[in-house]
């Protein structure tokens, strides 16, 4: 059995789980091809990635004339195919209300993942998210190609149902992955009644094993890590407002800010502002041990986000035995609570404020048991091996078929 994966952009330093998943497969002894549409212009700071990288077949990036040409091959080959491809195109032009261009572009793409698929004897193709990429399995497969795939991770995919075609794209797929029940509920709800046994619920994960609870005291322990993109719904920019009103109760806090982006020059203007530079460290990007090695010897991991799927680094944090501080949205309840971390409303800076000062008075023995707990969920839930063994079996069902 051979599979190809694809991606938009791939790798790239915030979705490693997508790299965890592939390696966790090919050890279970799948075969994987990697294939993405563009590569990632921003530096690679993870030795993984970069070896990734190497992997990978891009079918945009430094590719036009390969998808002029493969696109002309497959119309001269098979031309009632590619009739139905483009019957396939048009409705998804017609849901998007135009982007022409976009869409064909996606079949030009499809069209080079066609040949690539019979060079190299692809079984199926599992895509991740519902976007672009989906669309370009869809259209690969009207062309001829393998049956195919995707998991919708969320939060900008289920934004847009209708613009997005995400019932057209689930109606063609042989199944679907929802990374939460929150996740299939909005694909319940925006897909075909005949196709809700598609849609299987499969969590992310991260190979524990790899992580180790971390032993560094929380006595006098007063740092806390927020890692995601610097972007607005991210929620960054409410911690300089909701952290000030309690440095003086606090004075020891500091916030380590882990990632980057465009956020970035507004979140330190914003610090520099209400004079909170002590209170701040901004990292830029780490590589994964050294987001680890934060992540354990801090008191607890924040992310006020005002939309997510759910964050592969609170999993990380739990696997560490780090307590967790997050938003009440999405996904998020079905993994922390208050035995393990702190679920504050989205948006509200007075709430924050709150919750970080009843994070920062909490016991150290309680952080530690919330640590413990959180652990024991990350291992029931989330290990990448269980996820690994479940993909595995769907995959070789379709095969089957």
């Amino acid at each position: 059995m051979k599979i190809a994966y694809l991606s938009n952009i791939y790798p790239v330093t915030s979705a490693t789980f997508i790299r965890r998943e592939i390696r966790a497969l090919e050890k279970l002894g799948v075969n994987i091809s990697r294939f993405a549409i563009r590569k990632w212009t921003d530096q690679l700071v993870d030795p993984a990635d970069i070896e990734e990288q190497a992997n990978t077949q891009y079918l945009l990036t430094g590719n036009t004339k390969g998808v002029l040409r493969n696109t002309a091959k497959t119309l001269t080959e098979n031309p009632k195919a590619f009739w139905r491809a483009l019957k396939l195109m048009a409705k998804l032009i017609g849901n998007a209300k135009g982007q022409l261009v976009h869409h064909a572009a996606y079949l030009g793409e499809a069209c080079c993942l066609y040949q690539a698929y019979r060079a190299q004897s692809i079984d199926h193709l599992h895509a991740h998210y519902s976007t672009n990429t989906a669309a370009v399995a869809m259209l690969s497969h009207a062309l001829g190609g393998p049956s195919y795939s995707f998991t919708v991770h969320g939060p900008d995919e289920l934004d847009a149902p209708v613009h997005n075609s995400t019932a057209l794209k689930i109606e063609h797929a042989a199944f679907v992955v929802a990374i939460t029940d929150f996740c299939k509920s909005q694909l319940v709800r925006y897909s075909n009644f005949d196709n809700w046994d598609k849609i299987k619920v499969m969590r992310c994960g991260i190979a524990t094993e790899e992580f180790t609870p971390s032993d560094h005291s929380f006595e006098n322990n007063y740092q806390l890590v927020c890692v995601a993109r610097m972007s607005g719904l991210k929620g960054q920019m409410l911690l300089p407002d909701a952290i000030a009103p309690i440095v003086d109760k606090h004075p020891e806090v500091k916030i380590v800010i882990v990632g980057d982006g465009e956020m970035r020059p507004k979140l330190e203007s914003k610090i520099k502002t209400l004079g909170l530079e002590k209170h701040f460290d901004l990292r830029g990007w780490q590589t994964n041990a050294q987001v680890s090695d934060i992540v354990g010897a801090s008191r607890a991991l924040i992310l006020p986000s005002f939309a997510e799927g759910l964050p592969i680094v609170f999993m990380e944090s739990f696997a560490r035995a780090r307590p967790v501080m997050a938003t009440y949205i999405a996904g998020i309840p079905e993994l922390i609570d208050e035995t393990c971390g702190w679920v504050t409303p989205a948006g509200s800076v007075e709430r924050l404020t709150q919750t970080l000062d009843d994070l920062l008075s909490t016991s150290p023995e309680q952080l530690k048991a919330m640590g413990e707990e959180g652990r024991r969920r990350v291992e029931a839930m989330h290990d990448v091996n269980g996820l690994a063994a479940n993909l595995k079996q769907a995959f070789e069902q379709q095969v089957q078929r």
